[in-house]
């Protein structure tokens, strides 16, 4: 057997790399009876049938270290949040739905914000100097000036990065201009709804050097979350940590409770009512999954 790593899945088939190597695959038919799905991603074992014509079957799927479910994708190294200052708007609530998905998965988080020459630096910069406070690794870019796009390269080498961001916002493009042969297919922002066009149509793995991978993701505007517990959100909002133990409830969900540390903070300016109003709308949203 050879072992290899699923790039790409269409139609029940799967596409696995094998030392640089393509290979149509399908699974073995004992995976359906255990309702085992591979996942791009996965590193995995398979007996080549005809390899003048690389065919193959999927024998084995090694252990997972991580998987996201939207994109689904395993074994990834880091998320590349990318978000545009402007065409389309920000918006943050969802920028921090990305991020709370990324910190549950444990997960290095750099935040891209693109097209930063539709606007003036004062006009881009309280919203990025949110993050910034909060130590998130923050890269700013437009390609085109041509800014940021080394930072953003050096970043991805020796790791599985997956690109997570709306439509429209230049994922493809970064990439694009980061390593030209990809030639990515791209959109612009439709005047009549202001968001992006949904162009990348199915995600794949994409090797991009020695161990390097990047995911280039399709766009979506929605982020499921009901797999995280009440109790464990405010771990994935890394500002409310220095001020979980000033509350006097252990169980305290920084909501309604009396001499909460949290909503103390966001009083006295210590967390930002924006990333807080993010949270409240957050556990609710959890609180009604858990109820129907």
């Amino acid at each position: 057997m050879q072992r290899g790593r699923l790039i790409k899945g269409i139609g029940g088939f799967y596409y696995v790399d094998v030392k640089g190597e393509i290979f149509e695959c399908k699974p073995r038919g004992l995976f359906r009876k255990k309702n085992i799905v591979p996942v791009i991603g996965d590193y995995v074992k398979i007996d080549i049938l005809d390899y003048e014509n690389k065919k193959g079957v999927i024998e084995e799927i090694e252990a997972r270290r991580n998987e996201l479910t939207r994109p689904p994708v395993s074994n990834v190294d880091q998320v590349i949040v990318t978000f545009a200052v402007a065409q389309p708007e920000p918006h943050f609530f969802l920028l921090d739905r990305f991020l709370v998905l990324a910190e549950s998965q444990k997960l290095k988080i750099i935040i891209c914000f693109n097209k930063i020459d539709l606007l003036d630096e004062k006009e881009y910069r309280e919203m990025i100097d949110l993050y910034i406070a909060i130590s998130y690794n923050t890269i700013l870019t437009s390609s085109v000036q041509g800014r940021g796009i080394d930072d953003l390269s050096k970043e991805l080498k020796n790791k599985t990065t997956v690109f997570a961001g709306p439509s429209g916002v230049g994922k493809s493009t970064l990439l694009n201009h980061i390593f030209p042969d990809l030639q990515l297919k791209t959109g612009e922002v439709s005047p009549k709804t202001g968001r992006g066009r949904h162009i990348t149509r199915h995600a794949e793995l994409i090797g991009i050097g020695e161990n390097s991978w990047v995911l280039d993701t399709p766009g979506f505007s929605s982020l499921a979350i009901d797999f995280i517990d009440e109790g464990d959100l405010h771990y994935y909002f890394p500002e409310f940590l220095p001020f979980i133990d000033a509350c006097k409830f252990n169980s305290c969900r920084h909501i309604n409770e009396p001499n909460c540390g949290v909503k103390g903070a966001v009083k006295s300016g210590g967390i930002s009512q924006q990333r807080y109003d993010s949270y409240v709308q957050l556990i609710d949203e959890i609180g009604k999954s858990r109820r129907y």
